[in-house]
């Protein structure tokens, strides 16, 4: 049977994450033909010895040096034989199957990326979906997440949501889609490179999707002493995605946003 799905996945000393993904997978794509793809970048824990010990048929690309998130979703793509990508955290479990989403991308060729509803390890709703970045939005990086009153709290009306990006935690798209974007730009090593994808997608003619009434869990572990690369990001976002005064104002909003948080740290 061809395979239909290729779901990819970047490790970095992700072990003790493996079997709740995996284990989500069997019913999660329940009905789907599909392999995984895991990228190991250069993980110091058991990983790979345990990948190959427990799941001998997942395709596991181990990476000398740590190449990123992007780059691993990148080094994982040129390996995947299925028709679509779902790319996906190791610290994920799906909560429902998604056979119904890749029906959305059989039958409107217009939809290029497809995120749903995350939630935290307690099952807390967590946004995964925002806008692009401008230089109202930069004041308060926040402000990006605002896509209404039903994204504020996850209490959403409607099925689906044309959106502006979508998390790259879980990201569900044609793999022509991916390559007409030109992948993940490897200049981000972590963090806003989903952003940034995103936004070529935008660029290549596709919509950005939101489908709400899927779920999965993941369990972030962002803290604030990463918020330098967040910033770091969004400066790089800036230099690639905009020009002249536009440009001058986005990097002004980045800059009081810096310099609010240098001033709280101070505190």
């Amino acid at each position: 049977m061809d395979i239909q799905l290729s779901v990819i996945i970047v490790n970095y000393n992700g072990q003790r994450f493996f079997k709740d993904c995996f284990t989500s997978l069997t019913t999660g794509l329940s009905g789907i033909a599909y392999e995984v793809i895991v990228v190991d970048n250069n993980s110091s824990d058991e990983s790979c010895a345990y990948l190959k010990q427990y799941y001998p048929e997942v395709v596991l690309i181990e990476s000398a040096v740590n190449l990123g998130f992007g780059g691993g979703n990148n080094e994982g793509v040129k390996n995947a034989k299925g028709k679509y990508l779902l790319l996906l955290n190791n610290d994920t479990i799906l909560q429902d199957n998604i056979l119904g989403l890749l029906k959305v991308l059989e039958q409107d060729a217009s939809v290029g990326a497809i995120g749903i509803n995350m939630l935290n390890g307690e099952g807390r709703y967590l946004k995964a979906a925002g806008n692009f970045p401008s230089p109202l939005n930069l004041f308060r990086i926040k402000n990006i997440f605002w896509l209404g009153a039903d994204f504020r709290n996850g209490d959403f009306k409607k099925d689906v949501y044309e959106v502006d990006w979508i998390t790259g935690s879980f990201m569900l798209m044609p793999k022509k889609v991916y390559e007409k974007a030109g992948g993940f730009d490897e200049d981000y090593f972590l963090y806003v490179e989903d952003v940034d994808l995103c936004r070529r997608i935008a660029y290549a003619g596709y919509k950005r999707i939101f489908m709400p009434r899927y779920n999965y869990i993941h369990f972030v572990g962002y803290n604030s002493a990463k918020d330098p690369l967040v910033i770091r990001g969004y400066e790089l976002y800036i230099q690639k995605h905009s020009k002249g005064i536009y440009k001058l104002l986005m990097q002004f909003s980045l800059n009081i946003n810096k310099l609010v948080k240098r001033i709280k740290k101070l505190k």
